[in-house]
Formats: C-alpha cells, structure tokens, sequence
C-alpha cells in the first residue's frame, strides 16, 4: 500500500479499512482499478462498502476531469513539510503571512508520519507565538483554533477473565514488562480495577490510586451485620458472599472488626499508611523499576500473596476502586489503555458507575480463559453476554478476542506418543478455535449486537514466548497480540487531521493579509448561507425519520412492558431455584444495591435492567443500525458526511478566485466539526441507550428506600409485596417516562 491509498481512506473516515487494503497490496494504480466485485471482495459490510464505492466514484470523475489532481492530505503535507528546516521564521499577519509555504506544493510523501506531525507542530507553535498579542477578534480566533488543532487518540482494550486464568501475567507479557502486575497470586482481587497507559511525562513507573469514599466502605460493616443472622438459611452463593464480607473486613482491621461500629472502624490509627483515604484523596505511589512499583502496589490490588514475599500488616484492596499504572518508555501504550476489569461490575455504587464507563469506553475486549476448559467454562461466556450489552449499544466496542491462555499446558498425548510436542499444541490450538467460534455463533445474547467477522480467538503461551522451550514465538500468537495494539496505536487520522487543520489556519492567515475579494464578500456569504440551509434541511429531514421510528418502536415496548410486568418482577423475585428463606438475603440486598446485585461468583441479577427489557429489545435492532459501532456509516453519520458547504466546487469558480485561501479554511473547518460532531454522537448514544434503565431505576428508588428499611419475621414477603405493589401503582406512568426521556435524549442531538 502506498502513501495515496492509506490517505484517501483516512479522509474519507475508512480508516478501519487500511489493512484489509494494506493486505491485499492495493496501490494507487490498482486503487483506481477497483471494480464492484473487487470492491464486494474487500467490504463484506454493507455500510461502509456503500460509502466506498460513491467516494471511488467521484474521485474518478474528478480524475477525469483534471488529472492533475492532488489528494488534500499529500497537499497539507506540503505546505508544512518544509518548515521545520531550518529556525523560526517570522509572522507578520499584515505583511510577512506570504511567506509562509503555498497550501498547493507538492507533497514530500517519504517523510516519516511522527517526524511530519513534530515538524508541523513545532511549526504551529511557532505560529502561535509570533501571533500579535492585541486583544482583537481575529488573534484570539486563531490562537484558540492552533489550540484545537491538539487532539490525543485513546483506544482502550478491557481485559476480561476469571481469577487464574493469567490476565496479568498476558498483559505483562504482551507489553514486554515481565514484572509490572503482580501475577500467580491465589486470591488476585477482582473489584479492582486496573489500567494500565504510557507515563509521558517523565521515565519513572507511577501508579494513582483512587479509593471508594468513606461512605461505601460503611457498607461493608453494613452488609456483614446483615448477613449475621446464624438462623438463616443460606444458599451457596450467599455463603460465599459472607465470607467474602468477612475476609474483607479481616484483611483491613485484622479481629477488631467484629466488636466495633462503623464509626470505631473510621479511626485514623486503621489508615496511617492510607491517610488520603479519609480525606478522599488519590494516592501516589512512583518508583525507577516496574518490579518495585510491584512490590509497593500488592497491598492495593491482591489478596495475601501465596508466591511471593511481601512486607505489609495491612490489606487496602477492599477500599480500592480503580488503579491506573503509568509505564514509561513503552509505544505500544502511546495511544492504548488495557484495563484489567471484574466480569460483571460491582455491588459498590462507585465501582458498578466506573465499570460500565470503562466497558462503555472499550473499542476491542479480551476475554481470558485457560485452554483446557475454554470451550466449556461457563464463566467466560456469561462475562461476555452480562457485559454485551454495555460494550455494544450502550458502548462502543468493535472486536471481541476471545484468550485461550496457557496453550503450553498438556503437550503431550499419551494416545498418539509419536507426535511432536509442537505439532500437538499447534492442531489442539487449531480445534480449540473452531470450538470456540462455534460456541460463538450460539450466543443468541451476543450475536444479536456483534457479527461473526468481530469475534477472533487467539491462543496464547506466554510461558512459550518467554521461554521458548518447545514454541515458536509466533505459535504463542503474542507476536499477533502486539500487531493488534500496533494497529491501534496507528495515528495516521490524527496526522491527518492535524496537518489538515494546520494547513486551514495557514490559508487563513494568508488570505487575512490580502486585500483583494472585499468585492465579492456578500456573494460568498450569501452562497455559502443557502449551501448550509440545504444541507441542514437534509440533516433535520433524516433525524425527524428516525425519531418518528424510534418512537414507534418505544410505544411498542411500552405496551408489552405493561402487560408483562408482573411476569418480569416475578422473574428476579420469586425465584424458582431457591426456597424462600435461602433467597431472603438475596432479595435484600437486591433493594440495599438499589435494583442490582451480583454474588461474588454469581450471575448478575439487575431488576431494573429486566423491567426495562422489553423497552430495551423494543429499540434494539434499530439502535443498532443508527448508532452501529463498526466504522461510521450510521444513519446520522452518514448524513453528517453527506453534509457540505460546497466550498471545494466554489474555489473552483474563478468568480471566487480571490478568497480561494478562506474557502479553504472553511472546507477543512467542515471537516474538523464532522469529526467532534461523530464523536459526541458516539458518546451521547451511550447515555441515550442507557436512560431506559436509568429513568426505570430512578422511579423504583423510592420503593427501594422503603424496602430497605423492613425487617423482622416475614419480611420476605412484605418486601415481595412492597416491590410489586410499587410497580402495579407505576407502571403506567413509569414505562412512559422511560421512553419520552430516551426520545428527549435523542432530541438533543436535533440541537
């Protein structure tokens, strides 16, 4: 692939087709060769095939016409590539603008993108100091746009996984530092979040702690007092939840914990290691090694360690919610986040908030598992069906890999002794993955939002890679894993962008310092004002349609969730697999967690999400196609991208000859703004999705509140019948309101 094939499509927003082209080496002669079926061949996706092929079309047509013709992204490079040759040169906005490089040279296409992206920063930076400092509209309006030309790309990668199946110990592997996350630990704690990102600011390994309020961790004490009732009959899960209470309270306050209030368990003499606990700070913690930052960081993050030696009296993993460790020196995290999450969020409120912001974030998950039990482990494919729903429609993810870790293990086959060790694993690898994909395509959950082209298994050794006894380095497919993050550091958007948008202000500037156009002012503003009302009527037209459908599809669901609620309460709280006094607690703390609850190795149970379902399913399918995650060819993306002002056919006219340079300016302003405009639109859908569980859970609050307070005999029952009579009394009223505040939500994007 050439410089022309990788720029076009990065203009053209298709940038996620780069190496599929790159694959195929497509070169700028072949590029204009393309026909349907080669085009058919590369695109399998609907969307964005058809933005393709119209993007060819015209560029063939302009071809036609003026063969001359030069890409835009070639062009910026050229009128900046130069600048950073030798010195600072000076700018004088009335005088010495002309000297700065014509937007129309050649490019030097040989130049290496980072050196390019320095150069016309250094070059920008230059600009924006000689600007004059009067306090006059034009300076502060071209010192606030050279500000906004610096944009930092963040793809983030969430790594799923049970305890043990070698999360960390991949991430060290796979980012080449052997000893930065504590792993072979027996009991690694899963509430805590971890990312992992480039430290640019300086060479030291550094590690923010960020911990629950003082308030969540009363709730521990809370939620221990209880589940202390030695009469009650409890079931397996709620067992094991109770000494998972008990072991967090012991770790943090050794035996005081059991005969002291919540208020005795606040004393300062509990936290002189952690004073920013109590007063709801971030702790700090730096050091020249990734070993010793290790050392000083398993007391936040893991359990008592059973495989290495550390020195610490006390515990804080239970009063941690997320840990962001910053490593220097490491490019395939310049532009990454691989964060280390729990399966299914959190009990605490702070913690469940900030993992379904993080899964909502992650544009690739990886699910961990061990080899051996890939296919058949129930908790891997539950992590990934409790957590689809917040990584497609409510998020923004695009790739599921799913991890087969520890492919080393058992390399041997006693019923065929003849067989190498390596050719072994490599066909057991081979099977696993097509298990694998298979039990994929039986994910009726899942693959409802993701195709069979977004999910990849890999399977890995980090163990093999290290240490190479019996593997290839590229059998333990880490190799691949780090092509996969190199893919997603790639900033060639950004480059574009900024030299776009660079090369825009330089046009301005130079078309600011001349006097000729004053003439034909009026005729521009009056053309470029009726470009922009019919582009606009398009725009309001397309986003009324898919209002009238989305309210449509809504007042479906808000029928069935009418008509069906009593079957939906009865599903969360009358539960057919537990007798009622071993559900008791269960329930409790369902209204104690507001709606949600998850035991610690248990699935989740979301009352609010299933009164919502219904509204949810409504508006799912449809959702999907308006919003989808996969490139940018949604209805209100494309729309936006058919959006124009027209300003290339206008420089073309010779009646604008004289403000060719502020067209310019206009054309890559229009592009920046569709590119910010993409991405609110890609947030917001987020919180448009979401609302319906959220305005569900927001009206049931006030039956929570009462339901928390009931206790004594025969309080499972009166909770049961607090929540149904609460939703018997709402349901008219509740289900409408989730769905105008989802179509009010949506409404906001008309604006």
């Amino acid at each position: 692939m050439d410089d022309f094939v990788r720029d076009k499509l990065s203009e053209w927003n298709l940038s996620e087709l780069i190496y599929t082209f790159k694959g195929q080496v497509i070169d700028k002669d072949s590029f204009y060769c393309l026909n349907d079926k080669d085009i058919h061949h590369l695109i399998p996706t609907v969307g964005p095939r058809s933005k393709f092929r119209e993007k060819l079309k015209s560029l063939k047509e302009q071809k036609t016409e003026n063969p001359e013709v030069v890409d835009s992204s070639a062009q910026a490079c050229a009128s900046t590539s130069d600048k950073s040759k030798k010195g600072k040169r000076k700018l004088d906005l009335q005088g010495e603008s002309s000297q700065w490089p014509s937007p129309n040279r050649r490019p030097r296409l040989d130049i290496r993108e980072d050196i390019l992206l320095s150069d016309v920063k250094n070059i920008m930076n230059d600009v924006h100091q000689k600007i004059p400092q009067q306090d006059n509209k034009l300076n502060k309006f071209l010192k606030k746009h050279i500000d906004d030309l610096k944009t930092d790309k963040r793809e983030v990668v969430g790594v799923f996984g049970r305890t043990g199946a070698g999360k960390s110990y991949l991430i060290n592997t796979v980012i080449g530092e052997r000893n930065l996350l504590p792993s072979g630990t027996v009991n690694a704690c899963t509430s805590v979040m971890i990312k992992v990102e480039a430290n640019e600011q300086n060479s030291k390994y550094e590690a923010d702690i960020e911990f629950i309020t003082k308030e969540e961790s009363a709730d521990l004490e809370r939620d221990e007092e209880e589940g202390r009732d030695e009469d009650e009959e409890r079931d397996e899960d709620e067992e094991r939840d109770r000494k998972d209470i008990v072991e967090k309270l012991s770790v943090l306050y050794g035996e005081d914990w059991e005969n002291k209030s919540p208020e005795e368990l606040m004393d300062v003499k509990y936290f002189k290691e952690i004073p920013e606990f109590l007063k709801s700070k971030r702790k700090m913690l730096t050091d020249e090694t990734a070993e010793g930052l290790s050392d000083k960081l398993v007391m936040y993050t893991t359990s008592k360690s059973e495989d290495r030696e550390v020195k610490a009296k006390r515990w804080y993993w239970p009063l941690v919610k997320c840990v962001t460790i910053r490593v220097p020196n490491n490019d395939l995290l310049k532009h990454v986040t691989l964060v280390d999450l729990p399966g299914s969020g959190d009990c605490n409120k702070s913690r469940d908030k900030m993992w379904k912001t993080i899964v909502g974030s992650c544009s690739t998950v990886w699910i961990v598992t061990e080899i051996k039990r890939a296919a058949s482990e129930p908790e891997a494919w539950e992590i990934l069906e409790s957590a689809c729903r917040f990584m497609a429609n409510a998020g923004q993810c695009q790739q599921i890999h799913f991890i087969c870790s520890q492919s080393e293990v058992s390399c041997y086959n006693p019923a065929r002794p003849s067989i190498e060790p390596r050719a072994f694993i490599l066909e057991r690898n081979k099977d696993a993955k097509e298990k694998l994909v298979t039990k994929f395509k039986e994910l009726n959950k899942v693959t409802k939002y993701f195709s069979d082209e977004s999910f990849t298994v890999f399977t890995v050794s980090s163990y093999e890679f290290l240490q190479k006894t019996v593997l290839e380095p590229v059998d333990t497919e880490i190799p691949a894993l780090r092509k996969f993050l190199q893919g997603l550091n790639n900033c060639h958007s950004v480059t574009l962008n900024y030299v776009k948008g660079a090369r825009g202000i330089l046009s301005l500037i130079q078309g600011a310092s001349r006097t000729d156009g004053t003439d034909i002012k009026t005729d521009v503003c009056t053309e470029l004002e009726q470009n922009m009302k019919d582009a606009l009527h398009e725009v309001e037209n397309s986003m009324e349609e898919t209002h009238q459908v989305f309210e449509k599809c809504l007042s479906e669901g808000v029928k069935k969730s009418e008509s069906s609620w009593y079957k939906n309460l009865k599903s969360v709280i009358k539960t057919k697999n537990k007798k009622g006094s071993s559900f008791h607690r269960t329930l409790k703390c369902i209204v104690q967690h507001n709606g949600a609850y998850r035991a610690k190795k248990g699935k989740l149970i979301n009352l609010n999400m299933t009164l919502s379902s219904f509204l949810t399913q409504s508006i799912d399918d449809k959702f999907k196609k308006t919003f989808p995650n996969e490139g940018e060819c949604g209805q209100f993306n494309r729309v936006l991208d058919l959006f124009s002002l027209n300003t290339e056919t206008m420089r073309k006219n010779t009646k604008y000859k004289d403000v060719k340079l502020q067209l310019m300016f206009l054309s890559t302003e229009e592009d920046k703004i569709k590119t910010k405009l993409n991405k609110i639109i890609r947030d917001r859908k987020k919180t448009i999705y979401s609302s319906l569980m959220t305005t569900i859970e927001t009206s049931m609050q006030e039956c929570y509140d009462v339901a928390k307070k009931i206790k004594g005999q025969g309080s499972l029952e009166k909770i049961r019948t607090t929540l149904t009579n609460h939703v018997l009394k709402s349901k008219d009223v509740m289900f409408l309101e989730a769905k105008d505040v989802m179509l009010k939500d949506l409404g906001v994007l008309r604006r």
